[in-house]
Formats: C-alpha cells, sequence, structure tokens
C-alpha cells in the first residue's frame, strides 16, 4: 500500500489556493493499469453497482492563455450525449500520494445550449452563466475564449459502504486509461479501505500521478 500524506484528513484545502472558487474536490485517484484488472474490479463490485455514464469532456481557455498560466481549468461536460451538462471550474490541483485536492465550482447548463458553445465558444464567454461571469472578472478573458478539444469517459458509478466510488475508462486518440476515484472527506481512511478491497480482489493499482486533463494535454497516458 502507498503511503497517503500526514494530516490529509484535517488539512484538504490547506495546500491549494482556492482561485475564488466556491467549494474544494478531495478524492482519491487510484490508476488501474489494463483492461484486465479493469474488468475484475468491474465484476467484483457488481453488487454494488448504480449506474454509469458516457460521459464527454471538452476544455476551453482563454485565447491569451489566462486560465492555463493559472493552472485553472474551465471543463464542459455531456453526459449520455445530451440527458445533462455541467459546467466545472477546477483551481490548481494537488495530487500527492493518490489523495488530489482541488478548488471547484460547478454549474449546470442546457444541454442544447451547451452543444452551441463547443461550436462558438464566444457565445459562452458571453452568457449569463455566473461561473463565467467571475471568471471573467478575476481573469479578463478580454481576448475571447478558444476550444482546446476533449476526450471521452465511460464512468461505472457503485455505493459501496456509503461512500461512491467512481471507475473509470478514459479514451484518447492516443490509447485508453483506467482509474477508480472516490469523492471523500477522510481520504487517508478511505485511501487505505480502498487499497484493501482492491488487495482483497487482486486487482493491480497504483497512486495517480497525473490528472485526466495533464494527460490530455501532454497527449500521455501516465
Amino acid at each position: 500500500m502507498s503511503p497517503t500524506p500526514a494530516g490529509a484528513d484535517d488539512k484538504i484545502t490547506a495546500a491549494v489556493e482556492d482561485h475564488g472558487l466556491s467549494g474544494t474536490e478531495v478524492e482519491i485517484k487510484l490508476r488501474i493499469p489494463d483492461s484486465a484488472s479493469y474488468d475484475a474490479l468491474a465484476q467484483a463490485l457488481i453488487p454494488c453497482f448504480k449506474q454509469a455514464h458516457e460521459q464527454e469532456n471538452w476544455f476551453f481557455d482563454g485565447a491569451g492563455k489566462e486560465l492555463s498560466n493559472k493552472r485553472v481549468v474551465l471543463r464542459l461536460r455531456f453526459y449520455d450525449i445530451d440527458r445533462k451538462a455541467l459546467l466545472t471550474c477546477k483551481g490548481k490541483q494537488v495530487l500527492e500520494g493518490g489523495v488530489g485536492t482541488a478548488p471547484e465550482e460547478e454549474e449546470t447548463i442546457d444541454p442544447k445550449v451547451a452543444r452551441g458553445y463547443l461550436a462558438d465558444p464566444q457565445a459562452l464567454l458571453e452568457s449569463s452563466s455566473p461561473l463565467i461571469t467571475k471568471l471573467k472578472s478575476q481573469y479578463g478573458l478580454k481576448k475571447g475564449l478558444t476550444l482546446l478539444g476533449g476526450f471521452q469517459n465511460l464512468r461505472k458509478e457503485y455505493s459501496w459502504r456509503g461512500n461512491l466510488l467512481e471507475l473509470d475508462q478514459t479514451s484518447y486518440p492516443w490509447g485508453t486509461l483506467h482509474e477508480l476515484e472516490c469523492e471523500t472527506t477522510t481520504p487517508q481512511k478511505l485511501k487505505l479501505e480502498l487499497e484493501s478491497l482492491l488487495d482483497t480482489y487482486g486487482v493491480a493499482y497504483s497512486d495517480s500521478t497525473k490528472s485526466k486533463f495533464a494527460n490530455f494535454v501532454d497527449k500521455t497516458l501516465e
């Protein structure tokens, strides 16, 4: 088992800048090495299965790289084609020992309207979105927004011991990654429990060292 950063449970916001965002996401992130291990874990978790979502993840930056220069990520996610659309802004993530911590704020958007933003990012910038208004106030974005592209993700959700486990299969043009994630306020405790679960079923794993978005930007599978 890999050690979780000491004091993670009671210092979950200490290592991040809030970037003016309203919340903080803390999640366990464990890399599953291959499709065979992914399939074995999905099979073991069948009694806990809740639902699955096909996700499209699209990313924007300021035309002058105003967001990426500050390590801010603006994502538009579609669920199951156009069932739901969620606009999310994340600040600089700290990923250490398989625990990711980042400031975050989300906003639900009409999926049909959101589709239009992919073709016309400027329409998103000019929208009445409270989150976009906040970003314009903080970062300017005077040169407009640019669509960076995106990737697909299949997320399977499981209810396990009062936690929502998320088993991801992320598809990039250059390959596929598998990951187990779970949001929590007690990362030290939960990480040990998840590692014990994976050990019990003989599923290989390692601490995630890079976010999905970072792998997208760098065209890597780390």
